[in-house]
């Protein structure tokens, strides 16, 4: 994505609780001379700050003009990350524009294929086994965050539709009410003018 150079740019990430994040980005500043983006930005680097669902902040740094950043999550929910590069120039002469390259990644633990590749057959047999039950530990991290996703909609559905019946419940009451005033208004007035 782009942003202006003072810009800051955040991100909603859903987040079951203590799932480890991970994210990687790049910067790239516009160049007028060559009407391009340079590949990297020197000079220039970047604001990390994570937020909870309650805004409370779980992280704040400073990065360089490429970098990696990580969070485990406390709680479930939805986590703002938000990037904001750190010039210092002022808003009236800040008019680059910047090119961010992010890739975030979440509740997932990097394979490292090299390591297995260094080790016999009985080792790589081990790690991958353990790689295999921390993606299974993660999965059911997901599908127990979802649950309570679920739960949380079916209760908020249910009041909600326990609130629209007294609703229509008082409505029909209103209507009886007005229409048998307005029944024995009109036999009233009947009598009033000796018409019945």
């Amino acid at each position: 994505f782009h942003i202006g150079e003072r810009e800051e740019k955040c991100i909603i990430e859903d987040v079951p609780s203590d799932t480890l994040v991970i994210g990687k980005y790049k910067v790239q500043r516009w160049d007028v001379h060559t009407h391009g983006f340079l590949e990297s930005a020197p000079g220039l680097g970047m604001f990390v700050t994570v937020s909870n669902p309650y805004a409370e902040v779980l992280m704040s740094k400073l990065y360089g003009p490429q970098g990696t950043f990580s969070f485990t999550s406390e709680i479930s929910g939805e986590h703002i990350i938000c990037l904001q590069s750190n010039s210092t120039r002022f808003i009236a002469f800040a008019g680059s524009k910047l090119r961010i390259h992010l890739d975030i990644r979440v509740g997932e633990h990097f394979f490292d294929e090299s390591a297995v590749q260094a080790k016999d057959k009985v080792n790589e047999i081990n790690l991958r086994l353990e790689h295999l039950i921390e993606q299974i530990h993660h999965i059911s991290k997901e599908q127990n965050y979802e649950r309570e996703r679920e739960e949380k909609f079916r209760k908020t559905s249910e009041e909600t539709n326990s609130n629209i019946l007294w609703w229509a419940i008082v409505q029909t009451l209103i209507l009886i009410s007005i229409g048998v005033w307005q029944i024995k208004s009109l036999r009233d007035f009947f009598i009033s003018k000796k018409l019945v």
